[in-house]
């Protein structure tokens, strides 16, 4: 057993600590799958334009217009970035006509924060990462009339449209983001990052009706759970609990010892989460650079 695992299992039952080995790795996992769902958008348009580049252990990504792949993740691993690499990353996104948007977590040496501010950047929201060992206790959970199951390929354009209108009903509790992304972008994007290595995609049925959907990705030991949604005449039924328990089981068996999920600060989302038991690990500074 590693000694992260070993840590997780002895916490199991306290509020997760993570340090900055576990914030690497998870961020790690989130570089990969920015990297590959940007790579999956040009596929899909079935042209170049886009960019992936790596920069200080994070990378910086723009998939197309609008879309939620266009950011600097996991920056700050790898060190310190360079004025140069920095010059490389907002040339690219200027050829775009588009702001660079760095998202930065709190554990990376502040040093960073400093070099971005003083180039310009400035900041303009926050996002939460919350996390809970995986420790095999985890049990599906089966709400009356609600069925959880894998949902094929056959089923994606379907999904997509559940995704999207779960989505698209504003989570109005605390912090609210920064940003609004159109509905077809919106939808080409899921469609991307369910394309990634790794993922499962998940439908929930209730009384034999698609009413909800989620997403699990593994890599490294880390569970990412993609958003969940439910239809909102299908709420308040159980869904997003049985979503969560159905992760929290394959998880398990995939080998991996930690899920994570990302939040707005103070929303009904983190709320959720952590009643599932979730702990809140760090944050990431969300800063703006207009180009």
């Amino acid at each position: 057993m590693s000694a992260v695992s070993s840590t997780l299992e002895t916490t199991r039952r306290s509020p997760l600590f993570c340090d900055v080995d576990l914030t690497a790795r998870i961020e790690g996992a989130e570089v990969r799958l920015i990297a590959e769902a940007s790579a999956a958008t040009r596929r899909r348009r079935g042209d170049a334009a886009g960019f992936v580049i790596p920069i200080a252990g994070g990378v910086a990504s723009f998939a197309e217009d609008d879309s939620p792949l266009n950011k600097v993740a996991g920056l700050g691993f790898g060190g310190v970035p360079s004025a140069a690499e920095l010059d490389e990353v907002e040339r690219a996104f200027a050829a775009y006509g588009v702001p660079v948007q760095v998202e930065l977590p709190h554990l990376v040496d502040p040093e960073i924060g400093v070099f971005l501010t003083e180039r310009g950047y400035r900041l303009v929201s926050f996002e939460n990462v919350l996390g809970r060992a995986l420790t095999g206790e985890h049990r599906e959970v089966n709400p009356p009339g609600v069925t959880i199951r894998a949902s094929g390929s056959d089923e994606l354009d379907a999904w997509l449209e559940v995704m999207a209108e779960g989505v698209a009903e504003a989570d109005t509790q605390g912090l609210p983001s920064h940003e609004e992304f159109p509905r077809d972008v919106l939808l080409g994007a899921m469609r991307d990052l369910a394309a990634a290595s790794g993922v499962r995609r998940y439908g929930a049925l209730r009384d034999g009706v698609l009413a909800g959907g989620g997403s699990l990705r593994t890599c490294d030991g880390v569970a990412q759970f993609g958003g969940a949604a439910t239809v909102p005449a299908h709420r308040r039924r159980g869904i997003q609990s049985a979503l969560v328990a159905a992760r929290f089981v394959d998880a398990t068996a995939a080998g991996c010892d930690i899920a994570v999920v990302t939040t707005q600060p103070g929303s009904k989302s983190q709320q959720n989460v952590q009643r599932q038991g979730f702990d809140l690990l760090y944050t990431r500074a969300i800063l703006t650079k207009q180009l």
